[in-house]
């Protein structure tokens, strides 16, 4: 298939630049995965589309605050994106900066309040895209982030973060720090409606995938089976593995909050090959579209995703290309939010 296949038409004011006031008044697109059906409905109405039988899955990772604002030892600007933790005091991370530091350059950075001494990070080297850095500090990541770092907000949300996206850019229950973007599909969730979904008998489980920048990297070729995917660092534990076996046999829906949750379940069956998914940790750089035979997951709730991305095309391989492209022009028409802070889908 051709990158132009996954191309739309997006309005510039049906992007979210802020979330709802609250989570689960977000609006919710149901999709029919066979018959094509759009139903419209509000996310807090998701227990009226769920069996006591079905599994919700969801991606437990915390989103650190990964972007450092400061200035080389030697004077010119330097953002820093952090993609990965490597060590207490180590990770792998994007300069943004005039001229590239070598090794040994250090880089200064003032604590998001104002007050205090600097942060100094010390460049090791590359390892390409990225350079490899060393916090020169007794400190370890990501708590000392939390003094020092913006929450990375997604390109396309065009400002400064704010004080509540520190808490809105982060599910409820996210329990694991190491992403650098939110599981959008999980922004949704509050507690009334965790709670609520306890009640009605819905299971959830628990699996790991820590959202690495790559996610809103571009498609840069044509034929799309020509992309090569960035990896990210997964954990399926075994006691999900249980529960959705348990879920297989009371014949209930594996339902999948989020393509990363997707990407998770699914690199889990390929890494285990046939039978039983068993648990995997490690990592990842399953690339997902049309063609792709699905193992595990039958359900899946998303948000609506940037056009000739990777994720429209996930998507697109669970309900079918042209399914789910009449679906986002329908959502388009109907004026829903888009992207991270934005409305929801159910494809079921």
């Amino acid at each position: 298939m051709q990158l132009s296949d996954f191309h739309y038409e997006l309005p510039e004011d049906l992007i979210a630049y802020h979330p709802q006031d609250t989570r689960s008044d977000s609006r919710l697109l149901c999709l029919g995965r066979d018959s094509g059906h759009i139903e419209h409905r509000i996310f807090h109405e998701l227990p009226d589309l769920l069996q006591p039988e079905d599994l919700l899955v969801f991606n437990n990772t915390r989103v650190i605050a990964a972007r450092l604002l400061g200035h080389k030892e030697t004077g010119g600007r330097v953002e820093v994106l952090i993609e990965r933790i490597t060590g207490p005091q180590e990770a792998l991370a994007q300069l943004r900066v005039s001229k590239s530091p070598g090794p040994g350059a250090r880089l200064l950075i003032p604590p998001r309040d104002g007050s205090g001494d600097p942060l100094v990070i010390e460049v090791l080297g590359r390892q390409e895209p990225f350079y490899r850095l060393r916090f020169v500090t007794d400190a370890v990541l990501p708590e000392l982030l939390d003094d020092y770092g913006h929450i990375p907000l997604p390109p396309y949300i065009q400002r400064e973060d704010e004080v509540s996206d520190h808490s809105r850019y982060q599910t409820v229950y996210g329990k694991h720090a190491g992403a650098v973007a939110a599981p959008t599909a999980g922004l949704h969730f509050d507690q009334a409606l965790l709670a609520k979904l306890r009640e009605q008998g819905i299971e959830s489980a628990f699996v790991t995938l820590h959202v690495g920048s790559g996610t809103f990297q571009p498609v840069r070729v044509d034929n799309i089976s020509d992309h090569v995917m960035h990896s990210e660092w997964i954990h399926v534990p075994e006691k999900a593995c249980e529960q959705i076996a348990a879920c297989r046999q009371r014949g209930g829906r594996v339902v999948a909050v989020g393509t990363t949750s997707v990407r998770s379940l699914e690199s889990a069956a390929q890494r285990g090959g046939p039978g039983p998914l068993s648990a995997y940790q490690g990592e990842t750089d399953i690339f997902i579209y049309p063609g792709y035979e699905f193992r595990v997951v039958d359900a899946m709730i998303t948000n609506f995703h940037l056009p000739e991305s990777t994720l429209i095309m996930l998507v697109s391989a669970f309900a079918g290309r042209d399914r789910v492209m009449a679906a986002y022009a329908e959502a388009v028409r109907e004026r829903y939010r888009f992207f991270s802070y934005g409305d929801a889908m159910f494809i079921a």
